[in-house]
């Protein structure tokens, strides 16, 4: 009966022992999670090189005849707001859902935001509190002449292209929309930072006109429960936005369409998510066949 029990005891005490050297080791049975690729192209409008996350849709072949939509995201990081956007493109492109089409996802990784994303401003505050600044003309050059033409080399494209941009990427991409209007189809601008240089973008909506709005367009402006800009002269980042969407509303483009999304639920660090989904929803067709 003793010599029972000791080999009851040492039977336990080495499958312990091996159990617990099982899951030492997890390496064993893991593999890599893979979301997406990392491409690295140079750029000679910034005479720099710049990171792109890239998300292919599920089904992506390079050797077949399909095209995709593709979604370029401002503060594209790994760490920004890459992962999320993925998901919410993925998700809604479900054949079960079918909001979005099935599309390509590029994350312009960030380098200086405030550098890239604002223009030359006059308020003094801002050029000594931020240095760096006003060199968004370069950053639109990179999109236009480096950044496009590598995507539509590189992958298999179609003509749909979406800007994503909230902050100060939303004001960035603002300034494309009134500049540049034909780099993008469709434009997700949310809680732009339309205070940055006093506004002064918002006075430049009269550009704007039915010819260089010829192509379909689809605009989204999204702004949560904000309240007060950072600047000497009161602003409201609400009244702000529904501004500028009225203004490109006020152009009467029969190929423009403006979609004002007021979430009073959100702020400017939650609002994100929710207006993203919004836009898809009010982008795209039920089927999303576009």
């Amino acid at each position: 009966m003793k010599n029972l029990f000791l080999v009851l005891i040492f039977t336990f005490l080495t499958t312990f022992a091996f159990g617990q050297k099982t899951k030492s080791n997890p390496k064993k049975d893991s593999k890599p999670f893979i979301l997406g690729a990392i491409d690295e192209v140079y750029s000679k409008e910034l005479a720099e090189k710049r990171v792109l996350n890239i998300y292919l849709p599920d089904g992506y072949n390079q050797n077949d005849t399909t095209k995709y939509p593709v979604i370029y995201l401002l503060d594209g990081s790994a760490d920004e707001d890459f992962i999320h956007i993925v998901g919410l493109v993925q998700f809604n492109s479900f054949e079960w859902i079918n909001q979005v089409p099935k599309s390509i996802v590029v994350g312009i990784a960030t380098v200086d935001r405030r550098r890239d994303f604002t223009f030359p401003t006059t308020v003094q505050a801002q050029k000594k509190n931020f240095p760096t600044t006003g060199h968004s003309d370069k950053f639109i050059s990179f999109i236009e002449k480096d950044l496009q033409p590598y995507i539509e080399t590189k992958y298999r494209t179609n003509v749909d292209k979406t800007i994503i941009g909230q902050s100060l990427g939303g004001l960035l991409a603002t300034e494309v929309l009134l500049k540049k209007p034909t780099l993008f189809n469709k434009y997700i601008i949310v809680s732009p930072s339309l205070w940055w240089d006093n506004g002064s973008l918002l006075n430049q909506t009269a550009n704007l006109s039915t010819t260089n709005l010829a192509q379909q367009t689809a605009v989204y402006i999204g702004v949560g429960k904000e309240g007060l800009t950072p600047t000497e002269i009161p602003r409201v980042m609400e009244v702000d936005a529904n501004l500028l969407a009225e203004k490109i509303k006020g152009i009467n483009s029969k190929n423009t369409k403006v979609f004002f999304d007021y979430l009073p639920q959100e702020n400017h660090a939650t609002i994100l998510h929710q207006a993203v989904s919004n836009a898809f929803k009010t982008m795209y067709s039920i089927k999303g066949n576009e």
